[in-house]
């Protein structure tokens, strides 16, 4: 086991855990394993498979028990090595139409293609782009368009926003 190159590993885990994640109507959003003195750290990133809300803790430990119990049954990470299931940050950067319609509601900042920055609260997430309420007007970005986007930390989120 000790020769298998790391995507390799990866790539086997993900095999493992996919269908443990399926089951729990989650996504598999990523998989990765590094190493941290003489133990392994294994990394599973769940999250919703699409639309707004999140994950809660108890789903989350509920998914975390039985990857754990998958990892033990097919045996491999050789030695010993800790697991950690999360979800997704709120710093993630968001590619997919699906991170988009996640995020509907947050205030999101972005760089279209051409340089422009704009800060705004996404209002819809469809099949070839965004609308964000910028400032009171309405902008619509294609996703062809978005060079970078991010969910901006609000501490005192607007109620229905």
């Amino acid at each position: 086991m000790s020769s298998a190159r790391p995507t390799d590993l990866t790539d086997r885990l993900r095999g493992a855990v996919g269908p443990v994640v399926d089951d729990a109507g989650l996504l598999l959003e990523d998989v990765t394993v590094a190493t941290a003195g003489r133990r392994k750290v294994v990394r599973v990133v769940v999250d919703l498979p699409d639309g707004p809300g999140g994950v809660d803790s108890d789903r989350l430990g509920d998914v975390s028990r039985a990857i754990s119990a998958v990892l033990d049954d097919v045996d491999l990470v050789e030695g010993a090595y800790t697991l950690e299931v999360s979800t997704p940050g709120a710093d993630r950067p968001l590619r997919e139409p699906r991170h988009f319609r996640r995020a509907v509601g947050h205030l999101l900042k972005v760089t279209t293609v051409d340089g422009r920055g704009l800060t705004g609260r996404l209002r819809e997430a469809g099949e070839t782009g965004v609308v964000l309420d910028v400032g009171g007007a309405t902008e619509e970005v294609g996703y062809d368009r978005l060079a970078k986007a991010n969910v901006e930390p609000e501490l005192n989120r607007p109620e229905g926003a």
